[in-house]
């Protein structure tokens, strides 16, 4: 009778501790390793990209044993106590609630859609005007310039021209061809004297940059078309939202007590 009594004494204390044994994936030395901390390790992963599956579970358990019995011996040798290791550590702690803090304050701060569009359409709007195709030849000497430009006009091939002559890498092999851009995207002597031209025509005299002396001849020009809302809609939102945060911030520093 006390035997039967003692088995089930021990059969209820190992029932009553398996739900405690089942948070666990081991137990190093007398020390558990909570299951939370392998479901938070496989969600970081999974975030970066790699897929959940029983493979990367038990990868991440290996792992965390492995760190748990490193972890066990710097502890041994007084590593966590030690000044410039606990300074570190708050550090890293900080470091993690600070990003939970903002993914909390980017979830709270989506943008609406209206939001969106407005943004879109300052964008749009910002960015409006023409893109040029143009072609230019550049060379180290004005007077080779001039002599470029009067062979042109005497009938010479441009792009032949620019094949043979030009200095600038990107373009000589193509024949000068600078394909369409906005001028602003040149230096400002470029930019304004390719703005002054008319469709067809070259520069008269050469242009000076701090590159050399350019030939430049303007092919056609259109207006720029702006990207669909669809296509920069995540780019968008990204902008408003790291505003918002700035914001945040700005306002919790403007209320602190600094000393």
């Amino acid at each position: 009778m006390i035997l039967n009594k003692t088995r089930l004494w021990v059969a209820t204390a190992a029932f009553a501790a398996a739900p405690a044994f089942a948070q666990n994936i081991a137990v190093v030395n007398g020390t558990p390793i909570p299951k939370s901390r392998v479901d938070a390790l496989v969600s970081q992963l999974v975030k970066q990209g790699q897929q959940d599956s029983p493979q990367l579970q038990a990868a991440v358990r290996e792992e965390l044993i492995n760190r748990e019995i490193l972890m066990q011996e710097a502890a041994r040798r007084g590593l966590p106590t030690r000044p410039d290791i606990k300074a570190q550590i708050a550090v890293a702690d900080q470091t993690v609630v600070l990003r939970a803090l903002i993914e909390d304050v980017m979830k709270n701060e989506q943008p609406t859609d209206a939001e969106v569009k407005a943004r879109y359409d300052q964008l749009v709007k910002q960015a409006g005007g023409k893109e040029y195709h143009l072609h230019h030849i550049l060379v180290d000497n004005e007077q080779q310039a001039k002599d470029l430009i009067a062979k042109i006009k005497g009938g010479a091939s441009f792009e032949d021209l620019a094949k043979q002559y030009s200095k600038d890498p990107g373009s000589a092999k193509n024949g000068g061809d600078l394909d369409w851009s906005d001028p602003k995207a040149y230096v400002p002597e470029f930019a304004t004297a390719a703005e002054h031209l008319q469709k067809g025509q070259m520069t008269d005299t050469p242009v000076h940059t701090q590159f050399g002396w350019h030939i430049i001849r303007l092919d056609d020009v259109r207006d720029v078309t702006p990207p669909p809302l669809d296509s920069v809609k995540p780019q968008i939102v990204q902008q408003i939202q790291q505003e918002k945060l700035q914001a945040f911030e700005e306002n919790l520093r403007k209320q602190a007590k600094i000393q």
